[in-house]
């Protein structure tokens, strides 16, 4: 498979001054952001497939090993802080456990049968979105994830690098993005990794915004959990509100730090209709503004 060839620009690779090591590696990466284009369709058919079910109260499920499953940890572990994703909504299954995090657990991947397990253990539905990455697309730990995921009716979306992958082909959407050779060979934290990052920080944004998690490109659903989140919600409270940063002080207050309830506060809807409105709109805070406070946009 191409990730594992040796590519004839690199053979020299330890023969090179430093800076033509990280210039050629350099350019690798910015290869392996452009060949992201390639899959921004699947990437939407995803997300479009993955919004209706998480709006019924689905959870995000990453699943993989190795680099590939770290860096879905990763993904997951942002949304979070980022969009007030709840931590019950959010599962990591992670070939030879959380532990592999830290520490390799050799042969963990190659054990299909454990990520049937894991998914079976999880009572993955058909609510539940299970994104399954291996840059290879081979990893029978992953394939067994997203197998079961899929007999369970889940919405199952398959992360790979390489062509005809077999991964790609048991989920109901796969992602393929061809990143070629990698400067030292097999190493897929260079290329495919940075692809693979990319890729789930579209995939997990846009469905955090499609789930009304922002606001004219603000974190509107996130929670002032410290110093630096309170002094960023109230600038977003006092933008959108339009009122001095003190007063969008208050209303976090009154709103007990929930910005989307700060916000119809400032534009004097009660406790009571925000919360009313906001649930009957899905959270989603350009709709409740507009139901909510007549004239405004």
């Amino acid at each position: 498979m191409p990730t594992e060839h040796i590519s004839p620009r690199y053979v020299d690779l330890d023969s090179w001054s430093s800076a033509e090591m990280i210039e050629a590696m350099y350019e690798g990466q910015l290869a392996a952001a452009a060949a992201v284009r390639s899959a921004l369709k699947a990437i939407a058919s995803a997300v479009d497939d993955a919004v209706p079910a998480l709006q019924r109260g689905g959870r995000m499920i990453y699943a993989g090993a190795g680099t590939s499953g770290r860096i879905g940890v990763q993904d997951g572990s942002e949304l979070l802080p980022t969009y007030g994703w709840p931590a019950d909504r959010l599962v990591f299954v992670m070939a030879g456990g959380l532990g592999a995090l830290l520490q390799s657990v050799e042969g963990a991947e190659d054990d299909e049968a454990a990520g049937i397990r894991a998914i079976e253990d999880a009572g993955i539905t058909a609510d539940d979105v299970v994104i399954g990455i291996a840059a290879s697309g081979t990893t029978p730990f992953t394939m067994g994830v997203l197998r079961a995921a899929g007999d369970a009716g889940a919405v199952t979306i398959a992360l790979a690098n390489n062509p005809e992958a077999p991964l790609l082909a048991v989920a109901r959407h796969g992602i393929m993005v061809e990143t070629g050779t990698e400067v030292v060979a097999g190493s897929t934290r260079m290329k495919a990794g940075t692809a693979q990052k990319i890729v789930l920080n579209l995939l997990s944004t846009t469905i955090m915004v499609k789930l009304g998690r922002v606001y004219r490109g603000m974190m509107v659903h996130m929670r002032a959990s410290n110093v630096k989140l309170r002094r960023r919600a109230e600038r977003m409270v006092s933008r959108i509100v339009g009122c001095p940063e003190a007063d969008a002080a208050r209303l976090l207050k009154r709103s007990a730090g929930d910005v989307k309830v700060a916000v119809l506060l400032g534009f004097g809807v009660t406790e009571a209709q925000a919360a009313e409105a906001l649930q009957r709109l899905g959270g989603n805070l350009r709709l409740a503004i507009k139901d909510s406070v007549r004239g405004h946009e």
